[in-house]
């Protein structure tokens, strides 16, 4: 569990659920977030008037047909923190959500209130592998990012800044998945993968699937964290 996550230590283990089709939400990253649904409101509202947690889940292929009721979503999710917000003066809400921990859906509760909810297991982070194969995981991220990022001057700054952060190798890759222009499914795969590793692993096949950046490309034009998106 990272230090974010150590915020979690009274957590009741009850989850306000946030479906949402498009996004995946990792650890040490921020999302912001357009709230204008009723249902939705009404989760911040609640939030914010107790420990201002809520989990962003993604939804399954075919969530269309069932949107307005309770569309399938994935078991791992992603539990936040509002940190900053915004109440509009039609009711909506601009946010700010800080991911801290991957969780576990157990099972959803019957409820009152007009969104979902559900019991969960908060997933803790496992540590990098010790010594020297620690050391060649770190070492493999890094070099294969530099080579895709090289014709990226700003962005591979903003990469070597993080390499020398201290970071987890799996903090890293969080970032890094969250960042970069993934299929929505790929995020939710490495969001699922605990083990350091096998994450690498995950996150530098995909990464073979996408173009490099040009000199002008979308790596440095997409802001960090992302404009908000709506829900």
């Amino acid at each position: 569990m990272n230090h974010d996550a150590a915020d979690l230590t009274t957590f009741s283990g009850t989850a306000r659920l946030f479906p949402l089709p498009n996004m995946v939400l990792f650890p040490s990253v921020i999302q912001p977030l357009h709230i204008f649904e009723p249902r939705y409101r009404a989760l911040l509202s609640d939030a914010l008037g107790d420990d201002r947690l809520m989990a962003l889940a993604l939804l399954k292929p075919g969530w269309e047909e069932d949107y307005d009721k309770q569309p399938p979503i994935f078991p791992v999710v992603c539990l936040g923190r509002i940190f900053k917000e915004e109440r509009l003066t039609d009711g909506r809400f601009n946010l700010l959500l800080h991911g801290l921990s991957r969780a576990r859906i157990l099972e959803e509760m019957h409820t009152e209130r007009p969104y979902r909810t559900a019991r969960v297991e908060l997933l803790p982070e496992s540590n990098d592998p010790a010594g020297k194969a620690g050391r060649d995981l770190r070492e493999r991220l890094g070099e294969h990012m530099q080579r895709w990022l090289a014709p990226q001057q700003s962005a591979l700054d903003q990469l070597n800044k993080l390499l020398r952060s201290g970071l987890s190798v799996g903090m890293l890759c969080d970032i890094l998945a969250f960042a970069l222009p993934f299929e929505v499914e790929r995020k939710q795969g490495l969001l699922e993968e605990m083990d350091p590793g096998r994450r690498v692993d995950q996150l530098l096949g995909h990464l073979t699937t996408l173009a490099p950046p040009a000199d002008s490309g979308n790596v440095t034009q997409r802001h960090f964290p992302p404009d908000f998106s709506a829900n």
